[in-house]
């Protein structure tokens, strides 16, 4: 007689067959970071079509134009902008009745949550994106192209069940072969992934990262792509001297990132402080925008079309301060009210900026040395996006893929180091990571973290702790606990809540009178851990107390736990052993 198999038996057996080839093989692993970079390739044609085929219609800008270049604008055009916000607002009212968990994006769930993201959540935010560039405002598609391709990945490595490490590295892959894809820049692409989304660079990460790039400009290149390229001739390679120079615009780019990420910090404060709906404040920021629209068309959008306009026209430097301070509170503006989107082009274009006026004042003074306009923009351009968004070479090798000139290359490098050291040094964060500590979050970078705090008290802490009156007397404590059994009993007061530890050895020693109370011994009486504290916070509090165990007290100040420092020791070691077998691909 034949056996009947269920439907999921059949559909899970090859599944499981998967599974295992991914997870023991490398070659297989490397198969599916091309599948996955190609498919992140795909969303992110896919989404900078969307986005310009809304403004094509609402702007009656051509296929081959940009928003940013256009030299004028209907004036009843830009009421594109607040409707934008409204129809943002409406689709954010019913996305917090439809979901309930906070959306998070690629580099905090790598950095949190081991990289799971949520599929419904990246859709969100991809459409919360598009709705935002679309309609003008003066957002980039960058965090829709990442959010798409690392949501991708993490939604097939979390069936696959991968390993924490290869599901961390599988969504910086996606990730970064979608930013690839876009700028037609693999090489810009991969270090993305591992300076901005993975935190960190490794043996083992190499190989996909790198594949899955490729597949991604590869495929967005076979689908006719007009990618985000800068196409830029080099006409003077920059000089030794040149580059004391450009490190003066590096720390120039810095002063201006913070201030920048302050900006839009504080705008956001005194945004959500108004007495209105949400939906209220981007529809007044959408008519803010609308205004600063008619005074110049470069404002909208992401900028690329005024990137390529102002690097081919020669502008007044007038015109250029002018440009730079639209932008900036444009982007501030937007940013501030609502309006999904990141800074990456934004950054972009304003250090464009910045590095042209930076040339020109030079030129204006008596020093020796000069610098050609067009090589401080490119220059520019890198050293703020790297003081903004963080990595260097990601943004170095994004000029190098643009204009194919390894001295200008170096030269923003120069700069973009002396950037990113500034920001790190005078202020800690880049525009990713500060967002997250205006959370509450305290992470600085993309590095894995999460490991650290699932690692709590709660769940290392031993649930049989001894525990005794701290009424009883000597006699009676020696005799329920004789030398040789625990190190430390709990002290539970009349109500049953922590009281204080007591160490086995001192209640027999010599000295002690039989009837006198064990309360008399106690140590640690004000030093206790929570469940929640995480393994670094556990150890922080040993070396505070320099006790070798403590209580884990929840807070009604009910004893549920005991926890010893070799233990938690022993763990910490276990688990960065672990992590670091996976980073190197041993594990």
């Amino acid at each position: 007689m034949a056996t009947f198999v269920p439907l999921p038996t059949l559909t899970s057996r090859p599944l499981a067959w998967l599974r295992a080839r991914f997870r023991a093989s490398e070659a297989w692993f490397i198969t599916l970071a091309i599948a996955v970079g190609a498919g992140a390739g795909l969303l992110a044609v896919l989404q900078a079509r969307i986005a310009h085929g809304l403004q094509e219609r609402l702007y009656g800008i051509t296929p081959d134009s940009r928003l940013s270049a256009s030299t004028t604008l209907d004036p009843t055009a830009v009421l594109w902008l607040p409707f934008g916000g409204l129809l943002l607002g409406a689709f954010a009212y019913l996305i917090s009745h439809w979901k309930s968990r906070p959306i998070i994006d690629v580099v905090e769930a790598n950095t949190l949550y081991g990289g799971r993201v949520s599929l419904r959540g990246s859709l969100v935010i991809c459409v919360q994106t598009l709705l935002s560039n679309g309609f003008g405002a003066s957002v980039g598609l960058e965090a829709a192209y990442a959010q798409a391709g690392g949501g991708l990945a993490s939604f097939l490595g979390q069936r696959l069940k991968l390993r924490r490490h290869d599901l961390r590295t599988l969504v910086g892959a996606g990730a970064g072969a979608a930013i690839g894809a876009a700028f037609g820049a693999p090489l810009a692409g991969a270090f993305y992934a591992f300076e901005v989304v993975i935190g960190s660079y490794a043996p083992s990460m190499i190989a996909p990262v790198a594949a899955a790039c490729l597949a991604g400009a590869l495929g967005a290149t076979a689908l006719g792509s007009d990618s985000y390229q800068i196409h830029v001739s080099v006409t003077q390679t920059p000089t030794i001297p040149d580059y004391a120079l450009y490190a003066g615009l590096g720390a120039v780019c810095a002063v201006f990132a913070i201030v920048l990420m302050l900006l839009v910090a504080r705008g956001e404060q005194v945004a959500k402080s108004l007495p209105v709906p949400p939906v209220v404040r981007l529809v007044l920021g959408g008519f803010a925008m609308a205004g600063l629209a008619l005074l110049s068309p470069q404002v909208m959008s992401s900028g690329h079309g005024a990137l390529h306009l102002d690097l081919a026209t020669v502008f007044p430097l007038v015109a250029l301060a002018t440009f730079l301070a639209l932008k900036t509170v444009a982007s501030v503006l937007s940013l501030s009210v609502g309006f999904r989107g990141g800074l990456f082009f934004a950054s972009l274009f304003l250090g464009s900026l910045i590095g042209q006026i930076y040339a020109r004042l030079l030129g204006m003074t008596d020093l020796p040395a000069a610098l050609d306009p067009q090589n401080a923009a490119l220059v520019g351009m890198g050293a703020l996006a790297t003081a903004v968004v963080g990595g260097p070479l990601t943004m170095s090798f994004l000029v190098l893929e643009t204009t194919r000139d390894f001295g200008v290359t170096a030269a923003t490098l120069a700069a973009s180091l002396v950037a990113s050291s500034l920001v790190r040094e005078r202020f800690g964060y880049s525009f990713s990571t500060w967002r997250l500590h205006l959370r509450g979050e305290t992470i600085r970078s993309a590095r894995d973290v999460g490991w650290v705090r699932s690692l709590t008290a709660g769940r290392m802490m031993r649930t049989d702790a001894p525990s005794i009156a701290e009424t009883a007397t000597l006699s009676e404590f020696r005799r329920r606990f004789p030398l040789g059994g625990a190190t430390r009993v709990v002290l539970l007061d009349e109500d049953g809540r922590y009281a204080g530890l007591v160490p086995v050895p001192a209640a027999w020693m010599e000295g002690h009178s039989a009837e006198e109370r064990v309360a008399a011994l106690a140590e640690a009486r004000a030093a206790t851990l929570t469940p929640q504290m995480n393994i670094v916070e556990v150890m922080q509090m040993f070396d505070a107390t320099q006790s070798e165990e403590l209580a884990v007290v929840d807070a009604a100040g009910a004893v549920v736990g005991l926890l010893a420092e070799v233990h938690v020791a022993r763990r910490y070691a276990r688990e960065l052993e672990r992590v670091q077998e996976g980073v190197f691909g041993e594990a």
